[in-house]
């Protein structure tokens, strides 16, 4: 049917070109055109015994064009902002809560403190010092005004208010 055509062997390719998953899933094959021209008749001749399939089209690697963006593939590794150094005042917070709590101001330095060691762990290190700074200010309130309300207890039952 073919007259005058003669086996012409394929050019040599190299190796696969694009990345191993275009490699490994070759495109689906072309629906053959039932007019055959000459010149597409030599391709259909070739050998059985090539590796590709004279049927799929040259289509270039999709991933290709992922490649060339990334000119310099670098290595990212994450470190994470040490957390220890945050001071989360907790013994502090439950001596208060539990001797000093005046206005109930140690319960939230107690529930602030809490808070930081949450985020510690999350770390969450700008979340973690604003909220050891509000508990370190609830602390340093219940105990300023417990201690005042002490002295001032221990002034009035030295010097008692019949005196006066």
């Amino acid at each position: 049917p073919f007259d005058g055509v003669a086996w012409t062997p394929r050019p040599p390719q190299g190796p696969p070109q694009g990345c191993f998953a275009c490699i490994a899933k070759p495109p689906a094959l072309r629906q053959a055109s039932p007019v055959l021209s000459p010149s597409s008749a030599v391709y259909l001749m070739e050998s059985k015994s090539c590796k590709g399939d004279s049927l799929r089209p040259a289509v270039p690697c999709k991933h290709s064009v992922e490649k060339k963006t990334m000119t310099n593939p670098t290595t990212v590794i994450e470190i994470y902002p040490d957390t220890t150094e945050v001071n989360d005042y907790y013994l502090w917070s439950i001596f208060n809560f539990v001797y000093l709590n005046f206005c109930c101001l140690g319960f939230i330095a107690l529930a602030y403190s809490l808070k930081v060691r949450d985020k510690k762990l999350l770390n969450d290190l700008n979340g973690a010092v604003e909220d050891a700074k509000t508990a370190r200010l609830f602390n340093i309130t219940s105990s300023a005004l417990a201690t005042f309300c002490i002295i001032l207890i221990f002034i009035f039952l030295r010097y008692p208010l019949t005196d006066y």
